[in-house]
């Protein structure tokens, strides 16, 4: 069976960064750069930058968006969006 990670996608200061999280694991987290704050990258710019690293969405799988202040305790302050999506290996499925 194929085993499967969570992509994240956030932005901050340098802009939109898209990583895939390896839990349990020493291996650095695979990461792009998209090197913009805006716009927002698009969903077949997210999945080039997936297979660039080795990856490609689950079957079914869909992005799925939430936002947080840049300060917690601060509702007024700018909000964080945070993208996820489920993801397997390109490795693994080619086996």
């Amino acid at each position: 069976m194929t085993q499967e990670f969570t992509a994240q996608m956030s932005t901050g200061a340098r802009g939109w960064r898209l990583y895939v999280v390896l839990l349990n694991t020493f291996e650095i987290w695979p990461e792009h750069d998209f090197g913009r704050a805006a716009p927002v990258p698009t969903f077949t710019e997210r999945a080039a930058a997936l297979t660039a690293l080795g990856y490609e969405l689950v079957p079914g799988a869909e992005w799925e968006w939430c936002e947080t202040p840049d300060i917690p305790e601060d509702l007024s302050s700018p909000v964080l969006l945070i993208a996820t999506v489920r993801v397997r290996s390109l490795v693994e499925v080619d086996a």
